[in-house]
């Protein structure tokens, strides 16, 4: 019997989150399983194609995507009724490594600082709205630019001086700034209360969790395998990696290599990050999603419009610059997002 056919594709180039697959793939648990794995890096076409929408047009089983991707499947502009396209399957972290940072030389050592400044942007239908209550919770006004430079150079936007601030991992980027001398202020979420959700997210499309489950289990089964030995084993994990993503992506090349000892730093890092307490991987907390899904509604986020670069009037659609000056739509009502229908851990190991 032919192995199945399984695609994942990736939020950003290969790093230290997306160890798991790379390890499975290298170490055959996903050919044991009977699965033939192929991992997409959305430099193959320079982010045209978001992981998410590769899910929920078919073109990838999985993708690996924030909560807020989740949350905006569920809450689009679409008719009343109409299926969700996403839904999350495992948390590849058990707590928070992100941050909004800014470069320390440039003396904005608090959100509230960010007031007529510029962030550096990923587009994202929540993303802004959430910078700027970040800077609101701080005692600023919110009032910020936000440029959407090509996706995979935001973050040198930022060291550029181009942008005043993004938000990066701290696993990967900000062990990256101090290996290159950068100093950074990191701003926390949860520091200036914001209950920020899991991120990243393994997503499938829920037809594939309902019609492909043992698929999905026996996917999930050898990936999980794969992250906690890498936490187990960091160093080793760190190794393993670097020599699979350059064989995963040898027809592709990225469009940087990958720099060892960042890898080898950012796993040490993430092998306290990637396990609950019971040591296992991928399980989430029913209470997380809770509380930034009520957050969301409280804020004045959950609204109908999304953004688009090119809005159209009479359509739920408005630019970046209107989300975050209020040209929001109709609240979604809380009871309207069920959060059990955003994520399930039944498949996982």
């Amino acid at each position: 019997m032919s192995p199945s056919r399984v695609t994942v594709a990736l939020d950003w180039t290969p790093n230290t989150n997306h160890t798991g697959f790379y390890v499975a793939k290298a170490k055959g648990w996903y050919a044991e399983a009977g699965l033939d794995v192929a991992v997409i890096s959305p430099h193959v076409d320079e982010y045209k194609t978001t992981p998410a929408s590769r899910v929920a047009e078919g073109s990838a089983t999985f993708c690996v995507t924030p909560s807020e991707s989740v949350i905006s499947a569920h809450t689009w502009g679409d008719a009343p009724g109409a299926k969700p396209k996403l839904v999350a399957v495992a948390s590849l972290l058990q707590d928070s490594t992100s941050a909004i940072v800014t470069l320390a030389s440039s003396g904005i050592a608090r959100p509230a600082q960010l007031d007529g400044k510029t962030y550096a942007s990923y587009g994202a239908r929540f993303e802004g709205r959430i910078v700027q209550q970040l800077i609101r919770n701080d005692g600023g006004k919110g009032d910020f630019q936000e440029s959407t430079p090509p996706m995979l150079g935001i973050w040198d936007t930022l060291l550029k001086g181009e942008a005043d601030a993004t938000w990066v991992f701290m696993s990967w980027e900000g062990i990256e700034a101090r290996l290159r001398g950068v100093e950074l202020n990191a701003f926390g979420l949860e520091e200036f209360k914001v209950p920020y959700g899991y991120s990243p997210l393994l997503v499938a499309h829920p037809d594939t969790v309902r019609d492909k489950a043992d698929l999905v289990r026996s996917f999930l089964a050898a990936t999980a395998r794969a992250y906690e030995w890498a936490a187990a084993h960091p160093a080793e994990a760190a190794e393993v990696f670097l020599a699979a993503v350059a064989e995963e992506h040898a027809a592709a090349p990225l469009p940087k290599p990958l720099d060892p000892e960042l890898v080898r730093q950012s796993q040490a890092y993430l092998a306290s990050h990637l396990l609950d307490s019971q040591g296992r991987w991928g399980r989430m907390q029913p209470p997380v999603w809770t509380a930034f899904v009520d957050w969301l509604h409280s804020a004045g986020l959950l609204t109908r419009k999304v953004q688009s670069r090119n809005p159209a009037p009479g359509t739920p659609t408005t630019s970046l610059d209107g989300l975050r000056a209020g040209d929001v739509g109709e609240a979604i009502p809380r009871e309207e997002v069920d959060v059990a229908a955003l994520f399930t851990n039944d498949l996982l190991p």
